[in-house]
C-alpha cells in the first residue's frame, strides 16, 4: 500500500458518473414548474452542492422582502419537485460511469488505496445511482473481490454539503484515514475543489470534462486540472 496515499475521494455526477447537463436540467424542470427564474451561469455556479441549497439561495436572492416562512414554502416546494424529476431521471435513464473511472478504481483498489464518493446529491438518489451501476455490490477486479467502492457520502447526511469539507472527514471516519495529508480530492466542480482545499488534502485536483472547463476551474486554487480520468490516473502513477 502507499505510505503517502490512503485514500482518494471523488465527486460522482460529472466526474464518476456522466453527465450530459442532465442535473442541470432536471433543476430548469423544477424551477420552470415552481416560477423560479434563473440563468445556466447561476446554476452552473452552485454545481457540487447541496440540491436543496441551490433552491435556498435562489429564492431568498429573489424574493428578500418574503418571511422565513413563506421562503421556506418556496424552497420545500420547488425541491419537491426537483426531487420527483431526478429520482425519475436516474431510475428511467442510462447510468454510465466516466471514461477511464472503472480502469482507476481498479489500479487504486490493486495498490490498497481506499475509494470515496462524496456527492451534492441526498442519499436516496445517491444509491439510486450506485444501484444502477452495481456499485453498491462485490465487484471482481483481479484479486480484489469486495465492494468497489468503500465509503459514499452523500449531502444530507452531515450538517453542511461542499464547500465544506465534512462529507470527506466522515468518509475518512470510516475508512480508518487519520492523517488529511494522505488524501487526494478530485471533482468537476469549484466546489469539489473547495471541498479538498477546507479538508487541507494532499492534493485537490479538478476533472475538466465535466460541468466546468479548464478555463473555469483554473480560476480557483487546485493541484492539478486533467482532462480525464486516464490523465488522473497517469498523475496518481508518479505519486503514488
Amino acid at each position: 500500500m502507499s505510505t503517502n496515499i490512503q485514500l482518494v475521494v471523488f465527486d460522482m455526477a460529472g466526474t464518476t458518473i456522466q453527465d450530459h447537463n442532465e442535473v442541470e436540467s432536471c433543476f430548469n424542470q423544477a424551477m420552470e414548474q415552481t416560477g423560479l427564474i434563473t440563468t445556466h451561469d447561476e446554476i452552473n455556479a452552485m454545481m457540487g452542492w447541496s440540491k436543496i441549497s441551490v433552491f435556498d439561495t435562489l429564492w431568498r436572492k429573489k424574493c428578500p422582502q418574503l418571511s422565513e416562512e413563506e421562503i421556506d414554502a418556496l424552497i420545500s416546494n420547488s425541491y419537491s419537485k426537483f426531487k420527483v424529476i431526478l429520482e425519475n431521471h436516474y431510475r428511467t435513464q442510462e447510468v454510465n460511469p466516466t471514461e477511464g473511472t472503472l480502469e482507476l478504481f481498479s489500479f487504486l483498489k490493486e495498490r490498497g488505496v481506499k475509494i470515496a464518493l462524496t456527492t451534492g446529491f441526498y442519499r436516496e438518489v445517491t444509491d439510486i445511482i450506485l444501484s444502477r451501476l452495481g456499485w453498491d455490490t462485490d465487484f471482481d477486479f483481479h484479486h480484489c473481490g469486495n465492494k468497489l467502492i468503500n465509503v459514499s457520502m452523500a449531502s444530507d447526511e452531515v450538517r453542511l454539503g461542499r464547500p465544506a469539507p465534512y462529507m470527506l472527514f466522515r468518509a475518512m471516519e470510516y475508512c480508518g484515514v487519520t492523517d488529511v495529508k494522505k488524501v487526494v480530492k478530485i471533482g468537476d466542480t469549484p466546489s469539489d475543489l473547495a471541498e479538498g482545499k477546507n479538508a487541507g488534502c494532499l492534493y485537490s485536483c479538478g476533472i475538466t470534462n465535466g460541468t466546468h472547463t479548464e478555463a473555469e476551474l483554473s480560476n480557483y486554487d487546485n493541484d492539478g486540472l486533467f482532462k480525464n480520468m486516464y490523465d488522473f490516473k497517469a498523475f496518481l502513477e508518479t505519486v503514488l
